[in-house]
């Protein structure tokens, strides 16, 4: 609980952050058809508008991930931090300031702009500061609590939206995004892990030099000194993948995972706007649900879990419960369904901490910025093909004149990603792969204080 209760700043931080996200998700549906096509309940246009954008986000996110992952090794994970969110406020302002076609266009542009360089960021570089400053055994319940701040967020977010109209929502949105920025640079504590601490050795390759003095006539010599490089190359995610077969294997699912994700967020509004005519409200009280749901589930059953149930297990119930709720999703008979589906998300939501974990633990304390960075770019690419897949698809069906009469056959497509991340999450295994620590030698005068032996130790 000590560990957990420092990581108290963090979770506030991503608490107001997804907060000002969230709150304006049930409105842009009914911004966008607005501005787009006002008065219809279909609009081909909106869909494939959004399936582009999603997708040049996903370009972006695929560069940046490993990128931003890896410079925070370097440079600490608060000062790469500061970046996505700061920048997540420049779209959230323009439509807090007019929802006009003519600034509904210019969101549009900012957010595809700002999302590109840091859509996941936030998520990405928390998990690395969790990873951090949890040992081992614990992590899988803490990137669970951590993952149900986010859903605790969604929650208030969801019913903020709610209860606000659309402008109030993306003015407090604005304002509140603002606030998560001034709070995280002002509190959160850049605790970097300790060399002492490493889990594991380093897996990719790193430039190292031999017999480098430590400071000017200091006597205390690192014969292995690491100087760690600040892109990534193509190369250094390969040595990763191959290095290691579970987080390849967790890799994979992240792919197919996030592809059925993906798919699901560039179809399901549109679909539930063309059969049933929903509206911000019923947005907001279906997401709501959800958020509820898996709030329920990572701050309380995961953790209770955790201990008793190995994390491959819990993911792949998760992915198998995926499929029965997309699956009975696409058949949509009434409007009562997609509530009832809902609660599938109790068990839907401990996906991503269970793989997060699993990546996490193949690496070494000083690597967990890549490691999330390349799991999140992995994430990425999935993002960048879905809306490409199912945008069209979901247009094609849900037009007037379809191939043939099944509106749901895109949400069923859908179901085969998830079922394809399931399959491959039954050939994970628990063995965690780790590497003992290269001993450096090191000579320590007395002139150098037996604290800094310790630290470079």
């Amino acid at each position: 609980m000590e560990e957990l209760a420092e990581l108290g700043h963090l979770f506030m931080t991503v608490f107001l952050s997804t907060l000002s996200a969230i709150m304006v998700v049930p409105a842009i549906t009914d911004v966008t058809m607005e501005a787009l096509c006002p008065g219809v309940d279909e609009c081909s246009l909106a869909i494939y508008l959004s399936g582009f954008q999603q997708a040049v986000i996903g370009v972006g996110t695929v560069v940046m991930m490993p990128l931003i992952g890896n410079l925070s090794d370097r440079y600490g994970r608060k000062a790469l931090l500061t970046f996505p969110i700061t920048i997540s406020i420049i779209p959230l302002a323009t439509l807090a300031y007019s929802r006009s076609t003519e600034f509904f266009y210019a969101y549009y542009i900012l957010r595809t702009l700002t999302a590109m360089l840091s859509e996941g960021s936030t998520n990405c570089l928390a998990l690395a500061y969790v990873a951090d400053n949890i040992s081992e055994s614990k992590r899988t319940s803490a990137f669970g609590i951590l993952a149900g701040v986010g859903s605790a967020a969604f929650v208030f977010g969801t019913l903020a939206a709610r209860f606000l109209s659309t402008a109030l929502a993306f003015q407090v949105a604005a304002v509140l995004s603002m606030v998560a920025a001034v709070y995280m640079r002002v509190f959160l504590k850049d605790k970097l892990s300790e060399t002492g601490h490493l889990l594991a050795q380093p897996i990719l390759k790193q430039i190292v030099s031999n017999d480098d003095e430590v400071g000017d006539g200091e006597s205390c010599v690192l014969t292995n000194k690491v100087a760690f490089k600040a892109f990534p190359s193509v190369g250094d995610l390969v040595s990763l993948l191959r290095t290691s077969v579970t987080f390849s294997q967790a890799a994979i699912v992240t792919f197919f995972n996030s592809l059925a994700e993906g798919g699901l967020q560039a179809a399901m509004m549109y679909y539930l706007k063309a059969r049933f005519q929903f509206s911000k409200n019923q947005y907001a009280d279906l997401m709501l649900i959800v958020g509820l749901a898996g709030m329920l589930s990572q701050l309380v059953l995961m953790p209770l879990l955790a201990p008793f149930v190995a994390e491959q297990k819990l993911l792949s119930l998760g992915l198998l419960v995926g499929c029965a709720n997309v699956y009975f999703f696409h058949e949509l008979v009434s409007i009562q369904v997609p509530y009832a589906t809902a609660v599938f998300t109790v068990v839907v939501v401990l996906v991503t901490p269970c793989l997060r974990s699993i990546a996490s633990k193949q690496v070494g304390s000083s690597e967990q910025g890549k490691a999330q960075g390349c799991l999140s770019g992995i994430g990425s690419i999935g993002s960048i093909i879905s809306p490409l897949l199912f945008s069209p698809l979901t247009a094609m069906f849900l037009s007037e004149k379809p191939p043939f009469d099944f509106p749901g056959f895109s949400i069923l497509c859908i179901g085969f990603m998830t079922m394809i991340a399931f399959i491959q999450s039954l050939m994970i295994t628990a063995d965690h792969h780790h590497h003992q620590i290269p001993t450096h030698k090191i000579d320590c005068s007395d002139r150098l204080e037996a604290s800094s032996c310790d630290h470079l130790r």
